[in-house]
């Protein structure tokens, strides 16, 4: 993860110089889920990113404009993260891979919340998240 060329001009193998990693797919997930999130509440997360990580990470992620990072309200050395417009465009492609992960490899009784909503009705879940991310994004443009 640490050059910014791409091996080739395959979109699959350009995607996967950004996302091939075990982590900055979760990054996605965890700003999907909730918004807006400061670098201590990653390091809070179930799979217990090492700080290190995180902040390549996330640098990556945001200099490619998956992400960005806004000033934290009262704090200049703590930032908010979260999804850019680019990288509300990723969630129906999590969204395929959660939804195929719980079917081949999740333990029947741990299931996501989120994911029955989303068998519920795909459609209406996608529409809902990504227009409130989206309208989130448009209040914090100056």
């Amino acid at each position: 993860m640490k050059s910014s060329e791409n091996r080739s001009g395959c979109p699959i193998s350009s995607s996967l110089d950004i996302f091939g990693d075990r982590w900055s797919l979760l990054i996605v997930r965890d700003l999907m889920l909730y918004k807006t999130r400061t670098y201590g509440d990653f390091t809070k997360s179930e799979e217990k990113i090492a700080t290190n990580i995180l902040a390549n990470r996330l640098q990556i992620l945001e200099d490619k404009g998956i992400i960005s990072k806004l000033p934290y309200p009262d704090n200049k050395v703590k930032g908010l993260y979260k999804l850019s417009p680019k990288g509300i465009e990723l969630i129906p492609a999590l969204i395929e891979i959660a939804l195929w992960g719980d079917k081949n490899l999740s333990k029947p009784d741990v299931r996501s919340p989120y994911l029955k909503e989303v068998k519920k009705n795909k459609s209406k879940f996608l529409k809902n998240v990504m227009e409130k991310l989206s309208a989130d994004d448009e209040v914090n443009v100056d």
